[in-house]
C-alpha cells in the first residue's frame, strides 16, 4: 500500500503537469492556426479585391454600353429597316453580355441578377417597340420608338442595376 501511495504521489503531479502542458500547447496551436487563417484571408483579399472591382467595372461598362442612348447611335447605319435593326441590336446586347458572363463569378448573386434583369428588360423593350411598328419602318423609327418607350417606363432597370453596383462597391471602401 505504501508503494501505491508513493507511486500516486509521483503520478498525480506528473499528470497535472502533463495536462497543464497539453492545455498550453493546445492554446498556442489554436492561436497560431487563427493567425494563419487571418493571414490567408488578408492575402486572399489582396488578390481577389482588385479582380472583383474589375468585374464590377466591366459590368458597369456593359450596362452603359447597352443603354439605349449609347447603344443605338453606336450601331446605327441608316440603311436597315426596323426588323433588321432590331436583330442587330439584340445580337449586340447578347454578344456584349456573353463577352462579360464570366464576371458573375466575382459578383454577388443579387448584383448579377439585377444585371441580367436589366438586359432582359431592354430586350423586351426592343421587341415590344419593334412589334408596334409596320414592316416598312426604318431603323430611325425603331430608335425613336425605343426612346419613347424607355421614357414612358417608370422603372429604369439599367439605372437601378448601376446604382446597385455602385452601392455594393461602396461596401468595400
Amino acid at each position: 500500500m505504501d508503494t501505491l501511495i508513493e507511486f500516486a504521489k509521483l503520478l498525480v503531479p506528473a499528470g497535472l503537469v502533463l495536462y497543464a502542458m497539453y492545455l498550453v500547447v493546445k492554446s498556442f496551436l489554436e492561436k497560431d492556426f487563427e493567425k494563419k487563417v487571418v493571414d490567408l484571408r488578408t492575402k486572399n483579399q489582396e488578390t481577389v479585391l482588385p479582380i472583383r472591382l474589375q468585374a464590377y467595372e466591366r459590368m458597369t461598362l456593359f450596362l452603359e454600353r447597352i443603354t439605349p442612348s449609347n447603344l443605338m447611335p453606336r450601331i446605327k447605319t441608316g440603311t436597315l429597316n426596323a426588323k433588321e435593326f432590331q436583330q442587330v441590336l439584340l445580337n449586340e446586347i447578347r454578344a456584349e453580355f456573353n463577352h462579360n458572363a464570366a464576371q458573375q463569378v466575382y459578383m454577388s448573386q443579387e448584383a448579377w441578377d439585377m444585371i441580367k434583369n436589366a438586359k432582359e428588360d431592354l430586350i423586351v423593350t426592343i421587341n415590344n417597340s419593334a412589334a408596334q411598328l409596320s414592316d416598312e419602318a426604318s431603323e430611325s423609327d425603331l430608335s425613336r420608338k425605343i426612346f419613347e418607350t424607355t421614357m414612358e417606363t417608370e422603372l429604369d432597370a439599367i439605372g437601378n442595376a448601376l446604382r446597385f453596383i455602385k452601392d455594393e462597391i461602396q461596401q468595400y471602401f
